[in-house]
Order: C-alpha cells, then sequence, then structure tokens
C-alpha cells in the first residue's frame, strides 16, 4: 500500500466524516472505486497505522491522529484548487486531478504560502471547508437544497459532487457559488424542482441534481 494510497484513502474518510455520512466499507469502495475486500485491507493497515477504529459491521472512525493527517491532506488539496482558480484562472470543473497530484508535495512552507498568497481563504472553490494548519475547520450547517418547500429561495455555497461533468452540467445551466435559486414548484411524479435564479425562469433541475447541492435558506 503506497503512501499515496493511504492519503486518498484518509482523505476519502475525512470528506465522508465531514459530510455526516456513515463510514462504511461499501462507502469507501464506491468512493475509491475498488472492491470491498480491497477496502478491507486496506482499512485494516489503516487501523495498524492508528489512523482509523474498524470493526466489523460497524462505521469506520478516525482517530484523533489519523483526523490530523487526513484534515492536512484535505487542506493540501482545497489550497491547490483555490491557487489553481483564483491565481491560474482555470475553472472549478479543471482542478480536482491536478490538485491529486499536487496534494502529494511534502513542503508545509509551500502550502502556508499558498494560504498566504490567497488571503488564508476558508473554502475550496467548490465550497468545501479548508482546514487550518492545525487541523481546525468551520463547519457551516448548510442544508441540502432538495429538502426544501415550494416558494423557498436558498443560496447556493457549497457542492456534494465535485465531478467534472457534474461541474460542467451546472456551467451550462449557469449555475455558481453564490447564485440565488428559488423553487418555483416540486413535480410530484418524477421528484424533478421548477427552480427561478437569475434571469431565468422555469428551470427544471432533477432530483439527482438538486441533492448535489448544499444551501443556505434566505427569507425574502
Amino acid at each position: 500500500m503506497t503512501s499515496n494510497t493511504k492519503e486518498n484513502y484518509l482523505k476519502a474518510i475525512y470528506s465522508l466524516e465531514e459530510s455526516g455520512t456513515s463510514i462504511s466499507l461499501s462507502a469507501l469502495s464506491r468512493i475509491i472505486k475498488v472492491s470491498i475486500p480491497t477496502v478491507n485491507n486496506m482499512v485494516k493497515r489503516l487501523q495498524q497505522e492508528g489512523w482509523v477504529y474498524y470493526q466489523k459491521y460497524k462505521p469506520l472512525i478516525l482517530t484523533d491522529e489519523g483526523r490530523k493527517v487526513a484534515s492536512q491532506i484535505v487542506r493540501r488539496h482545497r489550497l491547490a484548487e483555490m491557487f489553481l482558480v483564483k491565481t491560474m484562472g482555470l475553472g472549478w470543473e479543471e482542478v480536482h486531478e491536478i490538485a491529486e497530484d499536487l496534494e502529494h508535495i511534502d513542503s508545509k512552507v509551500f502550502f502556508d504560502r499558498i494560504d498566504e498568497m490567497l488571503g488564508f481563504p476558508n473554502t475550496d472553490p467548490h465550497g468545501m471547508v479548508i482546514p487550518d494548519k492545525k487541523g481546525n475547520s468551520i463547519r457551516h450547517n448548510y442544508i441540502n437544497f432538495y429538502s426544501l418547500d415550494e416558494g423557498n429561495t436558498a443560496v447556493l455555497r457549497a457542492l456534494n459532487n465535485e465531478s467534472k461533468i457534474f461541474l460542467m452540467f451546472l456551467n451550462k445551466k449557469n449555475i455558481e457559488l453564490g447564485t440565488k435559486i428559488k423553487i418555483e414548484r416540486k413535480e410530484s411524479f418524477d421528484g424533478s424542482i421548477i427552480v427561478s435564479y437569475k434571469n431565468l425562469q422555469n428551470i427544471v433541475l432533477t432530483k439527482e441534481v438538486c441533492e448535489q447541492l448544499l444551501v443556505e435558506k434566505i427569507e425574502e
């Protein structure tokens, strides 16, 4: 098991914990895209490192040390994404894979300098929180857009899905962080939502899309 593989697992576990999702082997299998037996073997190695608590049929739990290590991997990744967007002008759909490479640079000075250059941002280009040097992070109580009712208005603050294909879809829909979206109607047949935002009216978003949007409800 390479160090990069360990880092990928810790990052995935941290992200699941961050989202409040129960951390199961099957959930890790879907994220890492390997078989459950492979995940099982690797999680046992993480436990040997003292980074996770693992008992059969129970959710994984990061140890304090594991969370500290994972938070710094996530910090490097999200700072790299922010640098690529803010300094190099890349689109939010272009940065994930590049940041996957940059996060493995073993230089605290390098990432601290990026942090300083960016003005110590709290979130990455997709709205996810950037942990600080000590592993602390501000937790936002954003809600799933699909949970809102007809007539509600919310501001898009973060995403549950950072895949390139999803971000390109949002680009085509002219939706980005900070977009104010109003629910005009919910369709009982297929769960789709009719929304209005900016100067666009009666745009259809599927339930699948709406569940990937983390928002802050506002009163109008």
